[in-house]
């Protein structure tokens, strides 16, 4: 969950009515689970970890949304949440449009069906909130799927094609070292290595035309272990300290799980540094750890100006950095964090306003081991 959703949840300026959506909360994913796993195909085969994603920031979200006395107009308003979702649905799951859409439908009807049982009279104004808001987020998402199926695709069809040099440039150098030769046998040697470097590029041709036509993603090795992930938080935090970066408090829970410590290490790195840079001088950095729902959500939170909106959009893009701010970087550090997280299975999510700050979330399964191919197995102690 955003830092700025985690305070308001028992901040003053939440409504009755946003009350009691919160009491319901876990009745309302019950609910939800139960009707996705039932009702849209390939999500029987997904652990609840997966499956839930990050719809809780979402729906705490949207109890600010239906509170007159917040900010917040909207459940996706100054957040990447559904985005997020969006992203993460494209890469690690068989939806397609249609599943990502149902989702949301399913989402507003478990919040209406539990409602309805539970006997709240919500206003119809509050139930319009409610929709409006989950329509934004479908759509946010759906837009979020699309480009993400394309920026996969693109990217593999622009590794094949660089490789594609390599071979082609074999056969060109054998072509000429045919024509200069009178050697039959050198000839021969020079056709083999020929023959050998075109069955090479018509497998990557292939692999070209499935990355067209589908999806694939090659997912970074990552060497799993057991670790407590607020010890790993406060570690962080003292370093930095040490380095006189400024105050950084550490809360949260104890929260043991299987992740690539010195993946998360350097993400955490990064979104600290980052909210150090970009945060108000000499203001205090909040890192917050908690689970929920099978999930670890590491926040990274700082007071100072938003994020504009149109930057919000490409921030995680490589080199998105906006030189006339003054601040130092080449536009790594966050796209490198939203690789880490992605690589456990899980995202990285922004919530940014005046009012509340700057959150950076890490958002991945507890046990991410389900999600991660290719990983390193730890070393036996």
């Amino acid at each position: 969950m955003a830092w700025a959703a985690e305070k308001n949840v028992f901040a003053e300026g939440l409504s009755e009515e946003a009350i009691e959506l919160l009491s319901m909360r876990e009745a309302v994913f019950d609910r939800w689970e139960a009707s996705a796993r039932g009702e849209i195909e390939g999500a029987a085969e997904l652990l609840a970890p997966a499956l839930t994603d990050n719809l809780p920031s979402l729906y705490d979200n949207l109890a600010e949304a239906i509170s007159p006395g917040i900010a917040r107009q909207t459940a996706t308003e100054n957040t990447t949440a559904a985005q997020s979702h969006g992203s993460e649905r494209a890469r690690l799951t068989r939806f397609g449009p249609d599943e990502v859409l149902r989702e949301y439908q399913l989402f507003r009807d478990a919040i209406r069906d539990v409602a309805h049982e539970r006997g709240a009279r919500w206003s119809a104004e509050t139930w319009a909130s409610i929709g409006r808001s989950i329509e934004i987020a479908a759509r946010e998402s759906l837009r979020e799927f699309a480009a993400t199926h394309e920026a996969l695709r693109r990217r593999v069809a622009a590794t094949l094609s660089h490789d594609m040099r390599a071979p082609l440039s074999v056969i060109a150098t054998g072509l000429q070292l045919i024509a200069l030769t009178n050697d039959l046998g050198a000839a021969k040697v020079f056709a083999e290595k020929i023959k050998h470097q075109t069955e090479r590029l018509d497998e990557m041709i292939g692999e070209l035309l499935d990355a067209l036509t589908a999806m694939r993603q090659e997912s970074r090795p990552l060497a799993l272990s057991r670790f407590d992930m607020l010890d790993l938080a406060s570690e962080v935090a003292d370093e930095f300290k040490k380095e006189g970066s400024g105050a950084l408090a550490v809360s949260g829970e104890v929260v043991e799980g299987h992740w690539c410590a010195p993946a998360m290490r350097r993400a955490l790195e990064n979104l600290v540094a980052n909210a150090i840079n970009h945060g108000a001088p000499g203001g205090e950095v909040a890192i917050a750890v908690k689970q929920e729902r099978g999930r670890v959500s590491v926040s990274v939170h700082n007071f100072g100006p938003a994020i504009p909106v149109d930057r919000r959009e490409r921030i995680f893009g490589y080199l998105a950095r906006d030189v006339g701010l003054g601040v130092a970087g080449w536009g790594i550090g966050l796209p490198s964090a939203q690789n880490v997280a992605e690589a456990h299975g899980g995202s990285v999510l922004v919530d940014s306003s005046d009012e509340a700050g700057t959150t950076f979330t890490i958002d991945a399964p507890v046990d991410c081991r389900p999600f991660v191919k290719g990983a390193v197995p730890p070393l036996l102690r």
